[in-house]
């Protein structure tokens, strides 16, 4: 969770003023089971097309097995995995890491993405929204973060030297002295 909110604070510019409010009121809250799902489908990520029965998937993952069992049969019903039966049953990715979304995990565990209820395909639509004025402001507001979570993948969760590129330095640019590198080689 703490992951998504930098990346989503670092990189979705198109928020302004709202970015650093993300994680003090909650706006964007992802459910603990989704968390576990993320972790599910990493560990299953990193064993690349092996079968993975849950008691396997809740060592690997510190989980409990019921808990692997219960965010599993959500997967499977997102079409991110796929079982296979018999004494060696078990769970399989379905698909690539690269090629599967933080949105479309988000979906298959909680549902449609909406920042409040007054943006388009809210579950619980606002009363008021057909004459406020700002449920058009929402929709951009939660576009930016659907786009933002549209480009991360599983692949970049499992890997986060992919999401965060420490930045480089030109050759003739002198070290500056607010940075904690450059007081630790002076000291």
């Amino acid at each position: 969770m703490v992951l998504i909110m930098i990346i989503i604070r670092n990189s979705c510019p198109e928020l302004g003023l709202l970015r650093g409010r993300l994680q003090e009121t909650g706006l964007l809250r992802l459910n603990r089971m989704t968390d576990y799902a993320i972790v599910v489908l990493g560990a299953l990520a990193h064993r690349r097309g092996e079968v993975l029965a849950t008691a396997q998937l809740a060592s690997l993952t510190g989980l409990a097995q019921p808990t692997v069992a219960k965010v599993a049969k959500h997967l499977q019903g997102g079409d991110l995995l796929t079982t296979r039966r018999g004494a060696s049953g078990g769970y399989v990715l379905q698909g690539r890491p690269e090629d599967i979304s933080l949105v479309t995990i988000i979906e298959v565990v909680e549902g449609p993405i909406a920042v409040n209820g007054c943006v388009d395909g809210a579950q619980d639509p606002c009363s008021v929204a057909n004459c406020c004025f700002m449920s058009n402001q929402w929709n951009k507001v939660n576009s930016a973060i659907r786009a933002t979570l549209e480009g991360i993948t599983l692949a970049d969760l499992i890997d986060p030297s992919q999401l965060f590129t420490a930045p480089t330095l030109a050759a003739d640019t002198p070290p500056s002295p607010h940075r904690p590198d450059a007081a630790s080689a002076g000291a």
